[in-house]
Order: C-alpha cells, then structure tokens, then sequence
C-alpha cells in the first residue's frame, strides 16, 4: 500500500519520537530518563484519562513513554501500555484518583509500631490498593532498634496474621542496618513502589539502601506524635545493587471511591478463599448474610478479627458516598 502524504507525516513523526522513562512527577513538568541515559524535562499537551478513572495526575512515575525533544525540553505524546498500576482516591479532590505509579514488581509498605505509633488500618488499606493489580507487598517494620519486649509481641502477633495470609514481612532499623542485607535481596533487579505514613522512616530506609542519596527526613511532632512530610513528589531511584526503588509521597490516608463494596470483600485475600463456601458465594459481603463462611472462619480464629474490622470501616465509607456521587463523571 502507497502512503498518503498524511500517512508519511504520521510516520515520520512517529519516528522522530524518542523513548523513554519518566523517573519523576512534579505535576506540571516529569523527568524522563530517555533510553540513551540521557533526561529530558517535558510536559504534557491534552488530557489523559485511565479507563472511566479520572486522573488528578496522568502521567506516573514508571510509565514508558513516547516523546518529542524540543531542545532543552520535550513533550510527552505517548504513553505506552502499562503492565499494571497503582492508584488511591484523591486526597484533595474525592471524586478523582491519583496515579501512584506504573510498571512495578513488588511494593514496599513502611510502617512502625512506635514513634509514630502504629495504625494497623493502614497496613490493610495499602494492601487493599495493590492487590486488586495482583502486585506482591512486603510489610516492613521499621525503627527495630526502639522496640521494647511488648513491641516485639505486637510484630509477632501481625507478623502471623499476615504470614498465615501470604504476605511477606520484614524487622528492620534504618538506625543500625538490622535486617537490610534480607531487604537488599529482596528488593534486588526488581523495580519497587515504596510507601508509607509521614514519620515512619522511608526516607531514611531508601538513603541507606543507596549510599550517596540524601532524602530529607522528617522529625516527629512533639505535640501531635504524628511525621511531618518531607516527600513531595514520586521519583525513581537506580539502585546500586540491581533494581530501583519509586519513592512516593508520605500518605495521610488511603480512600478508595474507584472501588465497589463488592470489590472490596473480593480483594481481602482470605476472605475470597472463603468466599466460595458462603451461601450467595461471590456476592456476600460477609456482614449480615445468613450462611457467612467469612464469619464462621472469624468465629474460630481462621480469620483475624483485626483485619475484619478494618474491612467493616472501608465499606462503610465507600457506602457513605453514595452510587451516583461515587460514579459522577466531572
């Protein structure tokens, strides 16, 4: 087939295009690693949307991308199909969700059960915004060095509610490197989105992983207990030893007006293995349907009761917006 002149335009424009990575968000303007190692600032022209989602950000740290330099800077004209995602509602505008990041093996989730202290809810919100993706998640425990022998029995308590459910947990002190040598083989060749409440050491753990790397870290208030944000954009870390790491804003909270009730029971794992066993199956939300293998497995301690209750919280917020406000297309 002979090309039109409006044909040879597309395709000489195409291959004019360079490729590449963006390795960091501002907002307005992301850094893309281009395949020759060389980064270039660029910017966005039009509006780009994620299925029916409505996205405060378009572009995601980890998305390979087509670009055309424009000099100094370039324009972003392309974004190639992303192997998976990660997003979590706006926090800012609750009807929008915001692209965490694209193209991930695993997640880290940084928590600590002291300064700050521990909000267990979290721990089950962030796996709740990665498994509906299928993208494995490691629970680290950071600031080992603090814990005192009740400590301890706490990390052994959750460490067994979540081992017993596959997910993988890690004690580690980005004070004394206790536990980084495990983390460093885990984290190796693998590119990994790390998140975590403000104050609970993610920067300092990600400085330790790459010597030459000065994150800024956050002091905990002395009125509230609470971190203070020192991340405030995603950004893309090369790791020395094989992989990188895509550090992520300190999050306050974690929402999720995308996802329906059903969704939710679907995707707290044990809960789906048992979902079958249930007497409406796929479509019981384990509250008050009759015939609950959900329930049955809390009354006999198969399930947490823990992790039960903060699933009973989720839905109730998902339901306190309402369908139509929940599925308003702005």
């Amino acid at each position: 087939m002979i090309a039109t002149s409006l044909d040879y335009a597309t395709i000489m424009t195409k291959d004019k295009l360079l490729q590449g990575t963006v390795i960091k968000s501002t907002g307005s303007w992301y850094q893309v690693r281009l395949d020759d190692n060389s980064v270039l600032d660029c910017r966005i022209i039009g509006k780009f949307r994620l299925g029916k989602l409505k996205l405060t950000n378009p572009v995601a740290v980890g998305d390979r991308v087509a670009v055309e330099s424009e000099g100094e800077s370039g324009t972003i004209k392309e974004i190639h199909p992303r192997r998976n995602y990660v997003v979590r509602q706006s926090p800012r505008r609750k009807h929008d969700v915001h692209l965490l990041a694209s193209n991930i093996d695993q997640a880290l989730v940084i928590v600590t059960i002291v300064n700050p202290n521990l909000k267990q809810g979290f721990i089950d919100r962030f796996l709740l915004m990665t498994e509906p993706y299928e993208i494995p998640t490691i629970i680290v425990f950071n600031k080992a060095d603090l814990y005192d022998e009740g400590d301890l029995r706490v990390y052994d308590y959750l460490h067994e509610i979540y081992a017993r459910i596959g997910y993988q947990t890690l004690l580690v002190s980005a004070e004394t490197g206790s536990g980084f040598a495990e983390l460093q083989e885990l984290l190796k060749d693998k590119t990994t989105l790390v998140g975590g409440q403000s104050g609970v050491g993610k920067s300092s753990i990600v400085n330790r992983l790459q010597p030459g790397l000065t994150l800024r870290t956050g002091e905990i208030s002395d009125y509230s207990g609470k971190g203070q944000h020192t991340t405030t954009f995603a950004e893309m870390f090369p790791l020395d030893f094989g992989g990188a790491l895509i550090d992520t804003p300190g999050i306050k909270t974690l929402s999720f007006n995308h996802l329906e009730p059903i969704e939710v029971a679907h995707n707290f794992k044990e809960f789906f293995a048992h979902a079958d066993d249930c007497r409406f199956g796929g479509k019981c939300l384990h509250r008050d349907e009759p015939g609950c293998a959900v329930k049955a497995a809390i009354e006999t301690e198969s399930i947490s009761e823990l992790r039960y209750q903060n699933y009973l919280q989720i839905l109730e917020e998902i339901e306190d917006q309402n369908y139509w406000e929940r599925h308003r297309d702005v």
